[in-house]
């Protein structure tokens, strides 16, 4: 089409509009699709979309942290049972021995690996001994609740009585997986699913309070797992592959619920310290994360796997980061061996990635070491954080609440 006859073509459709005479929308639409279909160019699977980008940006290799680091978010090890998402007996499944990890540790300044899922009873007391025991200036563990008991009678009091026990053996801290919320149902594995606010927890939120160790939560996930997996979800290839991490349908609560529900938690239980995992578990609604931030002191966030999220809305994360710089922490929810998950496996790149994303201004980069980004076809660009907020987020705001020194 010339530029002139563009231009009368153009000029017609607004004398259409100003007589109120313009086709329906759907009726554009459907010619732009007929149009693309019949334009020649060779198909192509989304999944053998592997795209260079043309970008000419600086590229900042940080190999080691500027400052030591304790990574609150890791999972050395974990339950070696399960039914129906639920974790069942004492037994635990360790990924990797100390020595393992302690060389890439030195390597890139991890002063500490917090080991949440360090299990229960005798799984937590060997969890541990094989850790926290034998380096107790490397390794800190965080027990677990016994969810096959919640169906009892006594439960409250039993898993009170438990986490005092824990403390005594040497947990630092509590961890909630989703499992509360999303798996566990009224007799453990069946009936209807439990609220997180559900009152027979009252009494554990409590302990920990009066202990003064922290509850790492993690309830609900992306916003996009709660929606259905089709065309319109940014989050298709991820959920495609992984059809069992979505929450749409069935007798799942919604997003908004599960969060509501956890609020409700954090105003019951004020002397409780929360850090509420995965950037409050709404990364991708800063304004929502902030206004429960600013409602709920006793809230306390870290980033683990995340940064895909936070780093692609860079000036809204920084000026979370500017905001809330006493309450975030590092994490990276990092899992030794395994390839499935690249942006949570242990490794050099997952930690120097990290790196690059707290302490430059790059541009552009991958948030994860990955040939086709695991949780959506994006990239991010670094925070570039002063000193006194990186030595916060690095290591001081977690010695702060665990009450150790480095």
């Amino acid at each position: 089409m010339s530029g002139l006859s563009r231009r009368r073509w153009l000029g017609s459709l607004g004398v259409l509009f100003a007589a109120g005479k313009l086709p329906p929308l759907s009726w554009a639409r459907e010619a732009a699709n007929k149009a693309a279909a019949k334009s020649p160019g060779q198909p192509l699977q989304l999944v053998d979309f592997r795209p260079k980008s043309m970008l000419h940006v600086p590229e900042t290799k940080v190999p080691r942290a500027k400052y030591p680091v304790i990574d609150v978010h890791t999972h050395i090890c974990f339950n070696a049972n399960s039914k129906n998402g639920v974790g069942i007996g004492e037994k635990m499944n360790y990924l990797a021995p100390p020595e393992d990890l302690l060389p890439l540790m030195d390597k890139k300044n991890i002063r500490i690996m917090i080991n949440l899922t360090g299990g229960s009873g005798k799984g937590l007391d060997e969890s541990i001994a094989r850790y926290q025991t034998l380096h107790p200036d490397r390794f800190i563990t965080f027990t677990e609740p016994w969810w096959e008991h919640t169906n009892q009678p006594d439960y409250p009091k039993f898993q009170a009585d438990e986490l005092v026990r824990a403390h005594k053996a040497g947990a630092k801290g509590l961890k909630i997986l989703k499992t509360l919320g999303l798996y566990l149902r009224e007799n453990v594995t069946t009936g209807p699913l439990l609220k997180v606010d559900d009152p027979r927890f009252d009494s554990m939120w409590e302990t920990c309070g009066s202990l003064g160790i922290p509850v790492a939560i993690h309830v609900s996930d992306p916003e996009a797992f709660f929606l259905p997996i089709d065309r319109f979800n940014e989050r298709f290839e991820e959920l495609n592959n992984h059809p069992d991490w979505s929450f749409h349908g069935k007798d799942y609560p919604s997003n908004t619920e599960i969060l509501e529900a956890r609020n409700r938690v954090l105003a019951r239980h004020p002397k409780t310290q929360f850090i509420v995992l995965h950037v409050g578990n709404d990364a991708e609604n800063l304004p929502y994360v902030s206004e429960c931030m600013d409602k709920y002191p006793n809230m306390h966030v870290e980033i683990a796997a995340r940064i895909g999220e936070l780093g692609r809305q860079p000036r809204q994360s920084r000026k979370f980061f500017d905001k809330y710089q006493d309450r975030i922490m590092f994490g990276t929810d990092a899992v030794p061996h395994g390839d499935e998950y690249p942006q949570q496996v242990f490794n050099e790149l997952l930690y120097e990635i990290y790196y690059r994303f707290l302490e430059t201004e790059d541009e552009y980069f991958d948030y994860a070491p990955a040939a086709v980004p695991p949780q959506g076809r994006w990239r991010i660009y670094g925070l570039g954080l002063p000193d006194s907020i990186l030595k916060k987020v690095y290591y001081e705001n977690a010695a702060r609440m665990l009450k150790i020194k480095i």
